[in-house]
């Protein structure tokens, strides 16, 4: 994996929409107020003031932006917006070789997932799975998220066990064991729609981490049992699941529960092969949240007193 520079007071950070529009300018500020705060400087790209539909601008814009703030030499880090839909559409007008030559932190979650399996994929890039600008535990300067954002993009030294907000449950054991491997992941649905493109996600000997938003039962299923049929349960080594927020069923129509969903579609294939499963870490569209770096190797453990999982490397390099 390629690591990039950790982030310190005064760094140049670019905020840039390459998914979903920003319907309010305001919002932008109060993005670049929350980040000066922080010690950093900031420069915004066009694409966070343009909107063309439910998109950020047209493709050429939002593409243009990722490209041109990893060319920028001045920008130690790029902070995504937003997320929303759109960052399928840009992934073949990336400049993976141009990424690759100028490493850099580069932070963002839910539709931001599909550009995080790519770099991660063609530039081999670690990447970080975390609150946006438009977050509320950033704007909103709420503890264990801010610190976790901070400590994850400011440290050169392995992040350790990744604990629940205190207060909060701890991880639950769905299949039992230990395992080690490189996390990757993101949000299902656009893991799902990268099945069968060049970027598809790689589970081969990986921990993934998986988190969604407003999807019913049903299309939880749909779109684990499209990665199961594909055999990414039998590849990975282990699977972290994150928040589903707002993923309840439809009022006065019968569902699976989340959790018998998970024992159906994951659970036999993590069992046949000593898999550990693990679920409701608190990291997605939650508040607190967890920031996570992608690549990076991790080893979750269910066997322990303490069930959960552990970075067991640095994800940045010092200056």
């Amino acid at each position: 994996m390629t690591f990039p520079r950790a982030l310190a007071a005064g760094d140049l950070i670019g905020l840039i929409a390459p998914s979903g529009g920003v319907k309010d300018p305001g919002q932008v500020e109060k993005a670049v107020a929350v980040l000066t705060r922080m010690g950093f400087a900031v420069k915004v790209g066009e694409s966070c003031r343009a909107n063309y539909g439910y998109l950020a601008g047209g493709d050429k814009l939002r593409a243009s932006d990722v490209n041109a703030f990893f060319a920028d030499d001045a920008i130690c880090g790029i902070v995504c917006m937003k997320g929303g839909y759109g960052t399928p559409r840009i992934l073949d007008a990336l400049d993976y070789g141009l990424v690759a030559r100028n490493p850099k932190v580069f932070v963002g979650y839910s539709d931001i997932t599909a550009i995080h399996l790519a770099l991660n994929q063609r530039c081999s890039l670690v990447t970080f799975h975390g609150p946006m600008g438009v977050s509320d535990v950033l704007l909103e300067g709420e503890g264990y998220s801010t610190r976790s954002w901070l400590s994850a993009l400011t440290s050169t030294w392995p992040l350790g066990r990744m604990d629940n907000p205190p207060g909060s449950e701890p991880p639950a054991v769905l299949v039992a064991g230990k395992a080690r491997g490189r996390l990757v992941g993101g949000n299902l649905s656009l893991v799902a729609a990268t099945m069968g493109t060049p970027w598809e996600i790689d589970a081969r000997g990986k921990i993934l981490f998986f988190e969604d938003i407003g999807e019913r039962p049903y299309r939880v299923d749909r779109m684990l049992t499209q990665l199961r049929l594909a055999g990414k349960f039998e590849e990975c080594a282990g699977v972290i699941l994150g928040d589903w927020k707002d993923c309840g069923p439809e009022e006065g129509k019968p569902s699976l529960s989340l959790q018998e969903i998970f024992r159906d579609v994951i659970a036999p294939a993590a069992k046949a092969g000593g898999k550990p499963v693990i679920m409701g870490v608190k990291a997605g569209h939650c508040s607190p949240s967890m920031t996570l770096p992608f690549g990076i190797l991790a080893e979750l453990d269910t066997e322990s007193d303490r069930p959960g999982f552990e970075m067991l490397e640095a994800a940045l390099v010092a200056r």
